[in-house]
């Protein structure tokens, strides 16, 4: 009876340590940190925006795999009433553990309250998100 419980704690202890201690889930693999608008040369804008001025909404991203993994940056500006007013993106891949901070440029053509969501997806085709999206309030007067 004793060999079974043995054997029964050798296959526990096998298991345990095969199985990774930490594994990351779906919305852990990548992270979108401190959303913000820029200029045109990377320096940040603080206040309200001016109709028709470009502004630059970026964010900082990065892979915490240790793996490379393909992305798409999206970002989709919303109006007062939830309506899509903008929808932009690029793609591109990140080494293992790198950050980057990518950037779409934006116009406002009315004034007034607008929300930027800002994803990163693997890609369209597959378009599971590798972080959950953040949200960037912006005034245009």
């Amino acid at each position: 009876m004793w060999v079974k419980g043995i054997v029964g704690l050798i296959v526990l202890m096998i298991v345990i340590s095969i199985t990774p201690a930490f594994a990351l889930s779906e919305l852990e693999r990548g992270s979108i940190m401190n959303p913000r608008l820029e200029n045109a040369f990377g320096s940040p804008m603080t206040g309200n925006v001016n109709v028709s001025q470009q502004v630059q909404i970026s964010a900082d991203i990065t892979n915490h795999q240790e793996k490379s993994q393909n992305f798409i940056y999206l970002v989709q500006i919303k109006n007062e009433l939830g309506i899509v007013v903008s929808l932009g993106w690029i793609s591109g891949q990140l080494t293992p553990d790198q950050k980057l901070s990518p950037s779409l440029s934006w116009s406002p053509k009315d004034s007034g309250k607008f929300t930027a969501e800002i994803f990163v997806w693997t890609g369209f085709k597959d378009h599971s998100a590798l972080s959950n999206n953040v949200e960037l309030q912006i005034n245009v007067s």
